[in-house]
């Protein structure tokens, strides 16, 4: 390890996920074995500006690991994203003694970590937390996984009550730009029918799905609908257009919103934190800079940053044909 970094800082920035108190907990604790000062930056880029810091040791990190969210919270900042602001959190790193800087985050995040290494050649490590698993370069980020056990128990509870009125339910789940949530929970949960936005399925084909559902014998059904899906504007017109066409369905839309987002961290969730923490750290020491942690096939391996935000995080093509065979 070399000598250099005295002092490395922490942040959480962007959306919360699950698993992000796991990750500062590693920083900090290995951070405390390499015998490395930390501190912890509260409420993002907009706290870096401001120079919101804490000197974090081992215990300030003590009955974390299972809370969900993140202690140190997170904010948008405006600010930072201009020359000036940047300016601003260079001055406050350099004035607390720091030397490089963990983030944990998802793709904007790490846009603007590459521009301020760019700008003041100030290290910099990426963390992927984010429950929508779009970053490129790992197979999970933090919180994804607690996010779809989440999705999964909800859509359990809502077949119940389906079943029970022969209804069907749109069930809509996070994922603006990508499916991964809802082709994973859709699958776990025995969804009738998955909606996400790299397969535009049509109308059409919706409805010759629910038919078919309805004429093997089925009651009540299941459709998981990831917002980003492109068939209908809102899960409400798609409500609308079913039940228009097929008026022996009583359609309800369940949105399960921010709960994704919440709750103690799964299992994995924390041993992957831990394990992304302390490669943070580490990778750091080595002086090495610019780079995101991730998970590739079970091993904890290092990507560029620059290609983290520009790569592109591909939908599971064997487990959409695996959704289609369960559906039939």
């Amino acid at each position: 390890m070399t000598n250099k970094i005295k002092k490395i800082a922490v942040l959480t920035s962007g959306g919360d996920a699950p698993g992000m108190n796991a990750a500062i907990r590693s920083v900090v604790r290995t951070c405390a074995f390499y015998n490395v000062e930390c501190a912890g930056i509260y409420r993002g880029f907009q706290g870096l500006i401001e120079g919101d810091f804490k000197a974090f040791n081992a215990r300030s990190v003590k009955d974390i690991i299972n809370k969900g969210g993140t202690i140190l919270k997170t904010a948008r900042s405006k600010e930072f994203r201009t020359p000036e602001g940047r300016q601003k959190a260079y001055n406050a790193l350099k004035e607390a003694h720091i030397d490089a800087l963990v983030i944990i985050g998802g793709d904007g995040s790490f846009t603007g970590a590459l521009q301020f290494n760019k700008e003041f050649n100030f290290p910099v490590m990426g963390i992927p937390g984010t429950i929508d698993n779009d970053i490129f370069g790992t197979t999970h980020t933090l919180g994804y996984d607690t996010a779809l056990n989440t999705v999964v128990e909800a859509i359990d509870k809502i077949r119940d009550t389906a079943s029970s009125h022969n209804r069907l339910f749109f069930v809509e789940v996070m994922g603006r730009d990508v499916g991964h949530i809802a082709l994973n929970a859709g699958v776990g949960a025995g969804a009738e029918e998955i909606l996400i936005p790299e397969e535009n399925i049509g109308l059409d084909r919706l409805l010759d799905s629910l038919r078919r559902s309805k004429k093997s014998g089925k009651s009540s059904s299941i459709v998981v609908v990831a917002e980003g899906d492109k068939i209908g504007k809102t899960v409400f017109e798609l409500k609308d257009y079913v039940e228009e066409h097929m008026e022996e369905y009583e359609v309800r839309v369940s949105v399960l919103g921010h709960m994704q987002r919440g709750g103690s961290p799964s299992c994995f969730d924390r041993v992957l934190a831990s394990r992304m923490g302390v490669k943070a750290v580490e990778t750091l020491l080595e002086g090495q800079t610019n780079f995101m942690v991730g998970l590739l096939n079970d091993k904890i391996q290092l990507t560029p940053l620059e290609n983290a935000v520009k790569g592109k995080s591909e939908i599971n093509k064997e487990l959409m044909r695996v959704s289609d065979i369960m559906t039939t």
